[in-house]
């Protein structure tokens, strides 16, 4: 049985993370340099090629939510769901 769309996607939020993490340290993690790689290539359209340092702190800083220095599953997995659900209120709105 071929995979759903949905299940398509969430292999696709794994898949991304594990590119992303490890380059600098854990591969379980991202470091803020991985988290900054991550958004400008998979999520700049969104977000905006021109995040500068002090956006990428604020964001950095939020996602941290154990306060341990990196991004882990569970946190990457919250930026995606908090980006997803503000992009669903601005599509929302235009109709």
């Amino acid at each position: 049985m071929a995979a759903s769309d949905l299940q398509k996607a969430m292999a696709m939020m794994i898949k991304v993370f594990y590119a992303y993490s490890g380059k600098e340290g854990d591969k379980k993690t991202l470091s803020k340099g991985e988290l900054k790689d991550l958004l400008t290539n998979e999520m700049g359209d969104v977000l905006g090629k021109n995040t500068n340092q002090a956006q990428l702190d604020n964001i950095f800083k939020d996602l941290d939510a154990n306060a341990d220095g990196c991004v882990d599953f569970q946190e990457y997995v919250t930026l995606c769901a908090c980006i997803t659900m503000l992009c669903n209120e601005f599509f929302s709105q235009k109709k």
